[in-house]
């Protein structure tokens, strides 16, 4: 699925943000209602809001990231780089995501195709504004193993880059590969288990940046193994693009299903959120698959306030509770 632009933050910013929920192996039948609780963040892991980067690399990732349990609401934002821009611009982005609106995170979409190593740049221009990263795989629509190259080329800049490992939360394997039909999901999962022992050294965990639908559609292909095989979830929340989809305000129950279904079935992993909105206008390449699905600002403005508000109302809930 197509990502679109969101010009009123940033140029080239994905209009999507990204929000945590957590898994837990509790009951089968678990839902976001009796979800075990978390502590609040501590102030003195990174990539908390308040943490001081330090003035050179650490010499190990001991005591470096928060907890997942730590994470949840709004985090940040899915960021474009098919522009390979400049670590200037990224800097400056980066910044303006951590400072104006206290992200956390910046989760990557699309790929610099001119420039295998752009991911130095992203790698610099995250450590100076102190902020994390989901790296990202980039498979693409046309079905082809270009990816491999783009994984070879992101995972000796992983290896080699000091501060990768610092500011490298995981590797995405996307975007949405299940539902594109990018890959089977057989070799996907057997990639991801690859992935994994190649970053063990490094300590980078893998996931897949993927919809709830693209799991259930692949299930008979091999998807669930996808699924077991990641270290956590990173999961798409696009309820435009459902076919019981009419407007935002609407679409809540759509949302609610979605994550059910991650929750009841991800073995208790952290949940993140991580490309989540609905679009002002549709495209070639972003169409809705309901006739009453409406795309417009008020909508996207809507849905985007009903899961920032929703992501704090659970992360209240789990501070007052623990």
């Amino acid at each position: 699925m197509k990502s679109f632009t969101f010009h009123a933050l940033f140029g080239t910013i994905a209009a999507t943000c990204a929000y945590v929920v957590t898994g837990h192996p509790t009951e089968h039948n678990s839902t976001v209602g009796n979800r075990a609780v978390q502590a609040n963040a501590p102030p003195d892991c990174f990539p908390a809001v308040g943490f001081k980067m330090p003035s050179s690399v650490p010499s190990s990732l001991n005591n470096w990231w928060c907890d997942y349990s730590t994470e949840y609401a709004f985090v940040g934002f899915s960021y474009e780089i098919s522009a390979c821009q400049s670590v200037d611009t990224l800097r400056r982005d980066f910044t303006d995501i951590r400072s104006r609106f206290k992200g956390r995170y910046v989760r990557l979409y699309g790929v610099c195709e001119s420039n295998p190593n752009h991911y130095n740049n992203v790698i610099e221009a995250a450590w100076s504004a102190g902020i994390g990263v989901h790296a990202l795989i980039w498979f693409g629509f046309d079905g082809t193993d270009v990816y491999k190259s783009r994984r070879d080329a992101l995972f000796k800049i992983l290896k080699s880059n000091s501060k990768a490992k610092f500011v490298t939360r995981v590797v995405q394997f996307g975007s949405e590969p299940l539902y594109d039909w990018a890959i089977y999901a057989g070799d996907l999962a057997n990639e991801v288990k690859a992935a994994k022992a190649a970053l063990s050294g490094v300590g980078i965990p893998i996931t897949v940046s993927e919809m709830a639908y693209g799991y259930q559609v692949r299930k008979d292909d091999g998807s669930m193994d996808v699924l077991k095989a990641e270290d956590f979830v990173d999961a798409h929340m696009l309820p435009f693009f459902s076919q019981q989809a009419s407007t935002a305000k609407n679409s809540w129950p759509i949302v609610m299903s979605d994550l059910n279904w991650f929750l009841n079935n991800a073995g208790g992993k952290k949940i993140y959120l991580s490309q989540n909105g609905w679009p002002s206008v549709t495209s070639s390449g972003v169409q809705p698959n309901s006739p009453n699905a409406v795309a417009n600002v008020q909508n996207e403005q809507k849905l985007t306030t009903s899961v920032n508000i929703s992501g704090e109302t659970m992360g209240e809930e789990e501070g007052r509770t623990n």
